[in-house]
Order: structure tokens, then C-alpha cells, then sequence
């Protein structure tokens, strides 16, 4: 597709949503001026390996390798070293396939060899054929702790080893406060104008909350002369990937896009500019333009190539509006 747009994109993702919108953005402006910010929070450590899910989802994705049933992972993926590792008693909960473990391996030398996790991410992107430049939040580590009645828990831990299964009470991001945003990331708000600056539709809790919380990036995201737009991660009460409805439920956040938009407005005011839902959310609109923020009423579910084409015009579309 041609390029509607001459300016650099700056786009916050984590997660499957976020992946699906980025390559719409990527199908409809020039890839190559598309900077994606990507949350790092749930990165962990396993079999000794450094594992980043969000970056490799969003890397795959825009590589046309993801497993497009599951939105994560790698298409045409084979198990083998796991089931060698479960006859040889490991522990398989978390499934890494052949490939994506490769990815690992490559990625876990490059840091015991020196590199930053900002210069590996742009190696790995460059090595499988991504145009566009993906930013982790950071290089330092910052770890996702899920509070429960029973304690904390390492963000994959709740998420793949006891699916989601316990009640939430809270989050904290060991770390954060200790954490450098992304020079390369500041840099370009400061230097460059941009079209603008899109937070996808993923958890805001796991995935966005540790972009914006290192330490004054909200703030300089606000400062901005660039729109912030934010496209609802909820559609008519639910999250179409992922436990953010359960998660607003047991935090008692109504599981609504009016829900959405009153935790960022409380949390991070003056932010948003531009809030984008579903049209079977229209009915919310007033009450959220209530709150300050221009509302884009259009499809947001992302079933098909077209759908995050057509999410991804509508969006920078509402970003030209100022």
C-alpha cells in the first residue's frame, strides 16, 4: 500500500492488539518511518535464556512469521526440544518452540556478549526483514509482579502457568523507578515532528502502564505538540484477547471503553487527546467527550489484513485532525 503519511509514527504496544495494529500502521504509511515503543515488563529469564514476548510478537508479526490463529508465536512451529526436555523431567509450562527458541539463544549471546537489549532488538528486526524501528522501553530490566490474596507473582507466571487463574489486586513493576526510558525514543520526540503518537489497544495495566510509568515518559508524551490517540482495548464490555476484562473486573474498573478512559484520565491527565471505540461502544461516546477527550466512533475489531489497515487510516487519520 502506499504511504499516507510523510511524518514519523510513534506507536505503544504490548501484546497481541498492539502487534495487529502495528502492522496495520506498517501497511499504510512508509514502514520504514514507524517507531513502535514496546513494552518490556514481562521479559523474564527461562531455561538461563533472556525471553521478550512482547518484542518477538511484535517483531514476528510485522515479519510475517507469527502463528496468525494464535496471535503469538511462530507460524509452521515444531516442539522438539521441548519434548526432549519433558522426557528428561524439565519443566515445559511455559512453550517455547524450535524456532522461537533460537531466537533466544541468538538474543541471550548478543547480551552475555555486551550488546544492549535496544542494539539487539534492532539487529533482530533487520535480520528478519522489518523495516520498522522497534524501540523496547527500555534497556533495563523492569519485572511485572501480579499482587494476589496468595502473594506476588512473575507477570508469566500468572499468565501462562496458572492462566490467569488468580485474583488481582494490584501491580508493581520492580524496578521502574531505576529504569531509563529509551534514549533513542526521547530523541525522536524531541527532534523530529511526528504524525503521531498511538497507544494500541492492549492491557493497560501490563502493557501500557510500564511503558508510561518510567520515570517521566508520560509526562514528555504529554508535552508533546503531537496527538496522543488511544484506540480501546475493550469492545462492548470485553477484551478480545487476553485477561484485561477479568483484570478491570477484580480491580473494580467498569469493563467498559468508559471504564478505559476514566483509569487514563486518572492516571495520566492531560494525556490523551484522541480516544478511539468501537462502534458497538457509540453509546458511550458523549459521556467520554465528557472527560475532555475527542471520540472516534469506527470498527476496531482486527479479523482480517484489511481490518488493521482500515483501524490504522482511520487512526492516523484522526491524528491529522490535531
Amino acid at each position: 500500500m502506499s504511504a499516507t503519511t510523510p511524518l514519523s509514527v510513534l506507536a505503544l504496544s504490548g501484546g497481541v492488539g498492539g502487534a495487529k495494529l502495528t502492522l496495520g500502521l506498517s501497511d499504510v504509511m512508509d514502514s520504514e518511518r514507524l517507531n513502535v515503543l514496546v513494552n518490556t515488563a514481562d521479559d523474564f529469564r527461562h531455561f538461563g535464556l533472556q525471553v521478550c514476548p512482547d518484542i518477538d510478537t511484535v517483531v514476528y508479526t510485522l515479519a510475517g512469521l507469527s502463528n496468525s490463529e494464535q496471535g503469538w508465536g511462530l507460524a509452521d512451529e515444531t516442539f522438539h526440544a521441548l519434548k526432549g526436555l519433558e522426557r528428561l523431567g524439565g519443566d515445559t509450562w511455559f512453550q517455547l518452540g524450535d524456532f522461537d527458541l533460537a531466537t533466544h539463544l541468538w538474543r541471550s549471546e548478543r547480551l552475555a556478549g555486551g550488546h544492549d537489549l535496544l542494539q539487539v532488538t534492532h539487529d533482530l528486526a533487520v535480520r528478519l526483514g522489518v523495516h520498522s524501528r522497534i524501540h523496547p522501553m527500555s534497556a533495563d530490566p523492569v519485572s511485572t509482579l501480579v499482587c494476589c490474596e496468595q502473594g506476588e507473582l512473575p507477570f508469566q507466571h500468572y499468565f501462562v502457568r496458572e492462566q490467569c487463574a488468580p485474583s488481582v489486586t494490584g501491580f508493581r513493576f520492580e524496578g521502574i523507578d531505576q529504569a531509563r526510558p529509551n534514549e533513542q525514543v526521547l530523541a525522536l520526540l524531541r527532534e523530529q515532528p511526528l504524525a503521531a503518537i498511538i497507544v494500541c489497544p492492549s492491557n493497560p495495566f501490563v502493557s501500557i502502564d510500564p511503558i508510561l510509568q518510567l520515570p517521566g515518559l508520560w509526562t514528555t508524551l504529554k508535552e508533546s505538540p503531537t496527538p496522543v490517540v488511544l484506540v480501546c482495548p475493550i469492545v462492548a464490555g470485553q477484551a478480545l484477547k487476553g485477561p484485561a476484562a477479568k483484570m478491570m473486573t477484580e480491580l473494580g474498573v467498569p469493563v467498559t471503553a468508559l471504564g478505559v478512559a476514566e483509569y487514563y484520565c486518572g492516571r495520566y491527565p492531560g494525556l490523551l487527546n484522541h480516544f478511539v471505540i468501537d462502534t458497538s461502544d457509540a453509546k458511550l461516546a458523549a459521556d467520554i467527550e465528557q472527560m475532555g477527550l475527542r471520540v472516534t466512533v469506527t470498527p476496531t475489531v482486527m479479523k482480517t489484513r484489511q481490518d488493521k489497515a482500515q483501524l490504522a487510516s482511520t487512526v492516523l487519520a484522526v491524528a491529522a485532525e490535531g
